[in-house]
């Protein structure tokens, strides 16, 4: 179930997320694809289309996202809380590898995230090592 985000809200998220996925960081100018506007607690979950539940997302993180809020943390086998790009800091989840390739996860509600959304996803590595070399990535999103 989709909803509709208003003009001004969706220029505000994509502002917020500087045109990149709230999750795996693709820089949505680096792609053939239009970015999502995701719910992060999904409309099914009652989540509301406001800017503290909205980020974007590219297409592939929302697929794998659905409706998902909890995944499990491969390392411990819990059920943590996936990661909320609202409400949480994407730095204190995840680094860069140091080529810039790959995403580290750093905690548990990391690596459920990084498993649950495959973040590191062959293609996307692949594509990566090529935005890399032409300095076009790790975008700079502050």
């Amino acid at each position: 179930m989709s909803a509709y985000v208003p003009t001004t809200l969706r220029q505000q998220i994509r502002s917020q997320f500087a045109n990149c996925c709230a999750y795996c960081r693709t820089a949505e100018l680096l792609t053939a694809t239009t970015f999502e506007f995701e719910h992060i607690v999904p409309l099914s979950a009652n989540g509301k289309t406001v800017f503290s539940n909205l980020c974007l997302s590219c297409p592939t993180c929302n697929r794998h996202k659905a409706a998902r809020q909890v995944g499990l943390d491969p390392q411990t086998g819990e059920i943590v809380s996936l990661f909320h790009p609202q409400q949480q800091s994407w730095d204190d989840h995840f680094a860069w590898s140091s080529d810039s390739i790959t995403i580290l996860a750093t905690t548990s509600t990391g690596r459920a995230t990084c498993m649950m959304l495959n973040m590191n996803r062959a293609p996307l590595l692949r594509v990566r090592r090529l935005w890399v070399k032409l300095g076009e990535h790790p975008p700079d999103i502050g």
